[in-house]
C-alpha cells in the first residue's frame, strides 16, 4: 500500500472541512489585489500562516496561476522546519499528501534520484507536523489540475546547497517553484512593518546577505531561490506585503507577511517588423503616459503602484513583454528614474511598477512630506 503523509493542521491553521475550506480559498483569490495575469511566474514566495491571517496574502501569488491550470504539473515546495533542528534539506518517504481537498501524489522517482545523489536526506519526523508545507497545498489543488508534488523541508542548508536542489528540478514551463516563509515574528505593529519593508527590498534585491535571523523562518529556502534566479535572469515582484495586524489580529504582538512572484527572461522570439512595433509604440505613448500618472497618484494613496490586467481589447504591444524607463522630472531638474531595457514582463505592468519606483524608491531623491518606508508599504 502506498504510504501517505495525512494532514497535520486541517481544523487550525485551515478548515478541516472541504466544503468550507473551499469556500475560504476561493473567497481569497476572488479578493487577491493582484489580477491573473501572464506572464505565469516560474517561482512564487508566499506565507504559511493560518488562512485568516496570512491567506489573504498568500492569494496574491496564487492568483497569478490561473492561466497555467493545465500546465503546471509538477509543484517543488520548499519550507522551513519549525519543529526539528536538522542539517540539509529533507524529503519524506510518502507516496502522497492528503489534505481536506483529497490527495496529491508525490513526484517518487524525483525524490529517489535526489536522495540517491545526497542532495536531500529522508527525515519523517520533520515533515510529520510541519505546516509551512501543507498550508501551501490545498491552495495548489484549487488553482492547478492534476499535478505530482516534490516537498522538501530545509533545515541548516547553504544558499549553494538550496540552489543546486532548485537547479536540479528547475524543469520547463510545466515546473512550479514554491517557497513558503513567513516574515518577522511577534513583534509590535510598527516595528513588523519596519523590519519587514527591509526584508522585501532585500528580496528584490536578491541580497541574500541581508536576510538574517529575524528577517523570515524561511530565509534558508528563499537565499537559495534568489542565487539560483539570478544566475538565470530573473525579475522579481512584489505581490503584496502585510502582516496579521492587518488582517485578522491585534496590533500589539503581529507576524509579518509577504508574497512575491518571480519571472523568467523572455525566450528568444523570430525579430518582428521593426517599423511596425515603433507605430504601435508611438499609438500607445498617450496611454502610457496616463498610465504612469495613475500609478504615481495611487503610489500617493494607497501605498502601491496601480493595479493594471490584461483585458482582450487591449492593444497586443502593451500585453506583450516590454522594457521601459519612466523619468520624471521637477522644474526640468531630473526627480527619479527607474526601469530596464530587458523585456520581462508585460510593458503595461512594467510601466505602472517603474512610474511607481522612480516617484517612490529612487534612492538618490528624498520624498518631500513622506518617508521612502512609509510611501513603499502595500497596505
Amino acid at each position: 500500500m502506498p504510504a501517505i503523509r495525512r494532514a497535520a493542521v486541517a481544523g487550525s491553521f485551515y478548515p478541516a472541512a472541504a466544503a468550507e475550506l473551499q469556500r475560504q480559498i476561493d473567497a481569497t483569490l476572488r479578493s487577491a489585489r493582484t489580477a491573473a495575469i501572464a506572464p505565469v511566474p516560474k517561482a512564487l514566495i508566499v506565507p504559511h500562516a493560518g488562512y485568516i491571517y496570512s491567506g489573504p496574502i498568500a492569494a496574491a501569488g496564487y492568483a497569478r496561476l490561473a492561466p497555467a491550470r493545465e500546465r503546471i504539473t509538477r509543484v517543488v515546495l520548499l519550507g522551513p522546519s519549525h519543529f526539528v533542528g536538522f542539517r540539509g534539506l529533507a524529503a519524506n518517504s510518502a507516496d502522497g499528501w492528503q489534505t481536506p481537498l483529497g490527495m496529491v501524489p508525490i513526484d517518487r522517482p524525483v525524490v529517489d534520484r535526489l536522495i540517491e545523489a545526497r542532495l536531500i536526506g529522508v527525515l519523517d519526523a520533520a515533515h510529520a507536523r510541519e505546516h509551512s508545507l501543507e498550508v501551501q497545498i490545498p491552495f495548489l489543488q484549487k488553482v492547478l489540475g492534476e499535478f505530482s508534488l516534490v516537498p522538501i523541508v530545509a533545515g541548516d542548508a547553504s544558499p549553494e546547497a538550496v540552489a543546486a536542489v532548485l537547479d536540479t528540478l528547475w524543469g520547463g514551463p510545466e515546473t512550479l517553484i514554491v517557497i513558503s516563509t513567513d516574515l518577522s515574528h511577534h513583534l509590535d505593529y510598527r516595528s513588523c512593518k519596519e523590519i519587514d519593508l527591509r526584508t522585501a527590498d532585500a528580496i528584490e534585491r536578491f541580497d541574500t546577505s541581508a536576510l538574517g535571523s529575524d528577517s523570515a523562518c524561511g530565509r534558508v529556502p528563499i537565499r537559495g531561490l534568489l542565487v539560483a534566479a539570478q544566475r538565470r535572469g530573473m525579475s522579481i515582484t512584489r505581490l503584496d506585503l502585510r502582516n496579521s495586524g492587518d488582517t485578522a489580529g491585534p496590533r500589539d504582538r503581529v507576524v509579518g507577511y509577504g508574497s512575491w512572484a518571480l519571472f523568467e527572461p523572455p525566450r528568444c522570439e523570430p525579430r518582428e517588423d521593426f517599423a511596425d512595433r515603433e507605430e504601435a509604440l508611438n499609438a500607445a505613448g498617450p496611454t502610457l503616459i496616463e498610465l504612469a500618472r495613475a500609478s504615481i497618484v495611487s503610489g500617493l494613496t494607497t501605498g502601491c503602484p496601480n493595479p493594471v490586467a490584461i483585458t482582450p481589447d487591449m492593444p497586443a504591444i502593451l500585453a506583450a513583454p516590454g522594457a521601459a524607463f519612466v523619468t520624471l522630472r521637477r522644474g526640468g531638474q531630473l526627480r527619479g528614474c527607474v526601469g530596464s531595457s530587458i523585456p520581462q514582463r508585460p510593458l503595461i505592468t512594467v510601466v505602472a511598477d517603474n512610474a511607481f519606483a522612480a516617484a517612490f524608491k529612487d534612492p538618490r531623491f528624498r520624498l518631500c512630506g513622506a518617508t521612502n518606508s512609509t510611501i513603499s508599504t502595500c497596505r
